[in-house]
């Protein structure tokens, strides 16, 4: 593993939940923007 150095930076604690929580924090925004434009999802929502 060539990237192990980081974890003499920042800490496993620290780091693992801000790049986790980074990572689900960006697919909410995507499916939201995705959902939003798009013309059909009113339309299952409304039945």
């Amino acid at each position: 593993m060539n990237q192990g150095r980081i974890w003499c930076v920042v800490h496993p604690t620290v780091g693992l939940p801000l790049f986790l929580g980074s990572v689900a924090l960006i697919s909410f925004v995507v499916h939201f923007a995705i959902l939003n434009n798009v013309d059909w999802f009113a339309a299952y929502w409304g039945g």
